[in-house]
């Protein structure tokens, strides 16, 4: 089958000879947009847990963490290598030594070939950086930073918390440290338009970021946009108009750029709305479909830039 983008699990096989598994950890970080240095509320989507899964504050270890999930990756998968994933909240929002800490506790680990560190933007400095560098040495290190758009009035609105001026300078400031850089990008925000998620895309193209996960916004249950949602202020996407969206992204972006993911998975408990956000695999399918028909593929608008 033709492939229409440039996906995760290709690139992990292309640079490994076979599949790489992500293993979500939490180490137990809180977040600077929850604790009170910029904000309380958090964005207005982020549920309580900040998309972890609360291990740590459970008094799961990491080693333990890594334990666990790297026996059902092995059951399920058929992989022994791995990355580990810190995925809760703001993963660089501490300090240094207690960072290098938790880090290096992943990287002993058997099988662990390197780093996925979800952050924010402004939770990065040349310190850190000059640890994620001396990693980059010797094992794969993604940094992943939670963008959203690139529209301060967006950024604003769902509580963000930073600007998109505050986005590019982080980026900046780790190219050329051998850091791959992806970018977190959601479509469906409050008030923006397909014309305004396209310019993210455009924008992000132009920055040269190395991956992007796109996420669907969904409505998550006792969250700032729950109550928009309940009061008519917010309405879903629809299936089909996301997986346009998602389409219509994609062939703005250059094809070595790598697609970690274009879809979310919210958590069935907690989801208000839309309900077909459930169905992951449906989801996929519909894009690759849509994908198929308009004979189109990631990149293809890029090449004119």
């Amino acid at each position: 089958m033709k492939k229409r983008y440039n996906d995760f699990n290709t690139y992990f096989r292309t640079i490994y000879g076979g599949r790489v598994h992500k293993i979500t950890v939490d180490a137990g970080f809180t977040c600077p947009n929850r604790d009170g240095k910029i904000s309380t509320g958090g964005c207005i989507y982020c549920n309580p847990q900040g998309s972890g899964t609360g291990a740590f504050q459970k008094g799961v270890p990491i080693t333990e963490q890594l334990e666990r999930g790297s026996r059902r990756v092995i059951k399920r998968y058929k992989t022994d290598r791995f990355i580990a994933y810190f995925q809760a909240y703001t993963n660089t929002y501490a300090p240094l030594e207690r960072l290098k800490q938790v880090y290096d506790e992943a990287l002993r680990f058997k099988g662990v070939i390197g780093l996925a560190v979800g952050t924010r933007p402004d939770c990065i400095d040349n310190d850190i950086l000059d640890l994620f560098e001396n990693y980059a040495r010797d094992y794969l290190v993604w940094l992943e930073y939670g963008l959203q758009s690139a529209h301060d009035t967006t950024l604003a609105l769902i509580n963000r918390g930073h600007d998109f001026n505050c986005f590019r300078d982080a980026v900046d400031m780790a190219k050329g440290r051998g850091i791959k850089l992806c970018a977190h990008v959601i479509l469906g925000l409050p008030q923006e338009t397909r014309e305004m998620m396209m310019e993210t895309a455009d924008i992000l193209a132009d920055l040269g970021v190395d991956g992007v996960k796109l996420h669907l916004l969904y409505v998550i249950r006792g969250t700032p946009l729950h109550a928009l949602y309940e009061k008519g202020d917010y309405r879903c996407l629809e299936k089909h108009e996301y997986a346009e969206l998602v389409c219509d992204f994609l062939e703005r972006l250059p094809h070595h750029v790598i697609i970690q993911r274009i879809t979310g998975d919210p958590h069935p408990a907690e989801l208000v709305a839309p309900m077909w956000a459930l169905e992951k695999k449906s989801v996929v399918d519909l894009i690759h479909h849509m994908l198929d028909v308009r004979d189109t593929f990631q990149g293809k608008f890029a090449l004119r830039r």
